[in-house]
């Protein structure tokens, strides 16, 4: 079946900090020249979604802020009625301006290396121990993600795990791989009554090709790049599974089927 529309993970796939993946900036010029609809669908959440936008464009992407819809706009609506203790990184409390955290009634986890300290990690267990109907969000549960020096760095998976050990409460994820995440993203591209025409394309073989983009019969497209490791490939559903060497060949190879 042809792929009509296509969900491009971020960070390990387009970019990995502030260094574009070879030949990506081109492939996303021809990709929306093409006028294939796409949108960029990322769990980043170490800042917030205009800055990314921001960070992106550096690197020459040229991207309009509609393209890029993020776990952390997403969880920004989910916590819009209520008060979170926000375990983020600075850069994107941006996402949550507006929003009150005074006297907070749930708390919230993204990527936040500069909170996963004693300090910040007890605010937060004592929150919930002590208020055991109080919401534990996390933005996502990704174990790993490629850093800038292009090794792998923990994710906040396993600090969102410590605190459901440690207090009993089971976090609601909100990102990828989550259903209801890829819908709202297929909704925005106007396939989400098509979504078995539509490639999610990543370099996590769980969150990102796993989970909702498995149950809903996406197009599951793994990159060689980013946080990618020989075998992941085996370690999963291989339904409308195909793996490339980069963004680059994966677009190339989508435009070509569409001529």
């Amino acid at each position: 079946m042809a792929v009509k529309a296509l969900l491009i993970d971020l960070s390990g796939t387009i970019h990995i900090d502030s260094k574009a993946i070879p030949g990506a900036v081109e492939a996303i010029h021809k990709l929306r020249a093409s006028k294939v609809p796409f949108r960029f669908a990322t769990n980043t959440t170490k800042t917030s979604s205009r800055k990314l936008v921001d960070k992106l464009n550096a690197m020459g992407f040229d991207v309009n802020e509609n393209e890029v819809f993020t776990s952390l706009s997403a969880c920004r609506d989910r916590v819009s009625h209520l008060r979170p203790l926000l375990l983020m990184e600075d850069a994107a409390l941006d996402e949550f301006k507006g929003i009150n955290t005074h006297d907070p009634n749930a708390v919230v986890v993204g990527l936040a290396p500069s909170k996963f300290c004693y300090q910040y990690m007890n605010e937060a267990f004592r929150l919930l121990i002590n208020n055991p109907s109080i919401p534990l969000i996390a933005v996502h549960k990704a174990k790993y993600f490629a850093d800038k020096d292009e090794k792998l760095s923990m994710g906040p998976g396993g600090f969102v795990e410590a605190l459901e050990y440690a207090t009993g409460t089971k976090a609601t994820i909100v990102g990828k791989p989550t259903k209801s995440f890829f819908e709202l993203a297929l909704k925005q591209i106007g396939m989400l009554d098509n979504p078995e025409n539509v490639a999610m394309i990543g370099d996590d073989i769980n969150n990102d090709l796993g989970g909702g983009a498995l149950e809903l019969g996406l197009h599951r497209y793994l990159v060689r790049t980013g946080k990618y490791r020989s075998g992941d490939e085996d370690k999963a559903d291989n339904k409308k599974l195909v793996v490339y060497d980069s963004i680059v060949e994966a677009i190339e190879n989508i435009l070509k089927s569409n001529t």
